[in-house]
C-alpha cells in the first residue's frame, strides 16, 4: 500500500499552526523582559494607589509623571550604549549640564525660548557626539571614556551654576508639568473654551504625552534604520557586524549622540520642573546609577544586543514607584538606596541565570 501524498495546500495548513506557535513563543522570549517589568510596575503602582490616603487623583498622577520623566529619559539614554555592550557614565552629568544651560536660556520672548530649547537639545546631542568621538577615534572603552567626560561636563555645569539659581519661563514650566487641559489653557489653544474632543484626554499628564512622542518620533525610527540595527548587531558580536560590512563607527557615533540627546531632554525637563538650574554632583551620580538599574529591570542585557528603550522607561517607572511606596510607609530616606540596590542585584542575578544554564554562551544571542 503506497503512502498517501498530501497536496501542498494541506501540508501548508498543517504547518501553519506550528509556525504560528513557534512565532508566538519567539515573540514572548524577545519581549519577556519588558512584559515582566510592566507587570512589576502595575503591581507596585496598584499597591501604592491602594495604600495612598487620597487614592488616585489627577494631581497625584501628575506629580508621579513629573518625577518619572527625567529618570525615564536618562534611562533611555543609558540603553543605547548598553545595547552595544557598553556603559555611559556621563548621562547624569549631561542631564545636569543641560539643566544649567536651560536656567540661563529658557526665558523671554517666544522666539528666545525656542532658540533656548534648541540650544539645550543641541548641547545634549553635542555632549553625546563628543563621547562617541572619544570612544571611536580614541579607541577607549566607553565606561572609561564617559567617566572622564562626565567630570568635564560637571565642571562646565559648575562654571555656569556655581550655586543653584536661574529661572525659566513660568508659563512653559507650568504647562509641561501639568495635564493636557492646563497645557491647552495656558497657551490659549482654544478660543471658545475646551474643545469637545479634548475632554476624554484632558486628564492625561503632559510628561506622559511627551514620553510617548519621544518614543514614536525618535526611538522607533532609530531602531528601524540601518544604523539602529547595526547598534544591536554590535552588541551581539562586533566582529561579525564588521565582517558583514555594517557601518560600525557611524553606528557608535549615532548611538552616543542619541544618548546625549535623550539625557539633554531629561535635563531640559528637570529645569522646567524645578524652575532653576543646579550643578548637583550627587544628584547627577544618582541618576546615572539609577539609569543602569532601570535598564536592567527593563530587560536590556548588559551583554548587549537585546533590549529596548521602552523597557528602560518602564524600569524607571518601577524604581520611582518603589520610592513612592517608601513615602507612604515613611521609610527612612537613608534606607532607600539599600532597597534600590537590592532590586538591582535581584534583576542582574535573574539575568545572569540565563548564562549559567548555557553550555555555549554564544547561544545567548540566538
Amino acid at each position: 500500500m503506497s503512502d498517501t501524498v498530501l497536496p501542498p495546500a494541506a501540508v501548508e495548513s498543517r504547518e501553519r499552526p506550528r509556525r504560528w506557535g513557534e512565532g508566538l513563543s519567539l515573540r514572548w522570549r524577545q519581549h519577556a523582559g519588558i512584559l515582566g517589568a510592566l507587570a512589576l510596575f502595575f503591581v507596585l503602582y496598584l499597591f501604592y494607589q491602594v495604600s495612598h490616603p487620597r487614592g488616585l487623583t489627577g494631581q497625584i498622577l501628575i506629580q508621579n509623571a513629573n518625577e518619572v520623566f527625567a529618570l525615564a529619559l536618562v534611562s533611555m539614554a543609558q540603553t543605547v550604549p548598553v545595547l552595544m555592550a557598553g556603559l555611559d557614565l556621563s548621562v547624569g552629568a549631561v542631564m545636569t549640564l543641560v539643566g544649567c544651560i536651560a536656567s540661563h536660556l529658557i526665558d523671554g520672548s517666544p522666539g528666545e525660548i525656542a532658540l533656548g530649547i534648541a540650544a539645550c537639545i543641541t548641547a545634549g546631542a553635542a555632549c553625546g557626539f563628543a563621547n562617541g568621538c572619544v570612544v571611536v577615534y580614541g579607541r577607549i572603552q566607553p565606561i572609561i571614556a564617559t567617566l572622564a567626560t562626565s567630570a568635564i561636563y560637571m565642571g562646565i555645569a559648575l562654571i555656569l551654576r556655581p550655586t543653584p539659581g536661574g529661572r525659566v519661563h513660568e508659563d512653559l514650566s507650568w504647562a509641561v508639568t501639568s495635564d493636557l487641559r492646563e497645557f491647552a489653557a495656558t497657551f490659549d489653544l482654544f478660543d471658545d473654551g475646551e474643545a469637545s474632543w479634548l475632554q476624554p484626554f484632558a486628564w492625561i499628564p503632559v510628561p506622559l504625552i511627551l514620553l510617548a512622542l519621544i518614543i514614536l518620533l525618535i526611538w522607533v525610527p532609530f531602531i528601524r534604520s540601518v544604523t539602529g540595527r547595526t547598534v544591536y548587531a554590535i552588541g551581539s558580536s562586533e566582529s561579525a557586524a564588521y565582517m558583514s560590512g555594517l557601518p560600525i563607527n557611524r553606528a557608535k557615533l549615532a548611538a552616543f549622540t542619541l544618548a546625549g540627546l535623550f539625557a539633554g531632554l531629561g535635563g531640559l525637563f528637570l529645569a522646567l520642573q524645578t524652575s532653576s538650574g543646579n550643578a548637583d554632583i550627587p544628584q547627577a551620580g544618582a541618576y546615572t546609577l539609577n539609569s543602569i538599574a532601570a535598564v536592567v529591570i527593563g530587560g536590556t542585557s548588559l551583554l548587549g544586543g537585546t533590549g529596548s528603550a521602552v523597557g528602560s522607561m518602564i524600569g524607571a517607572m518601577v524604581l520611582r514607584t518603589i520610592s513612592f511606596n517608601f513615602r507612604i510607609f515613611d521609610v527612612a530616606p537613608l534606607l532607600q538606596p539599600l532597597f534600590e540596590g537590592l532590586v538591582l542585584l535581584a534583576a542582574v542575578s535573574l539575568g545572569g541565570l540565563k548564562l549559567l544554564r548555557l553550555k555555549n554562551k554564544l547561544e545567548v544571542f540566538r
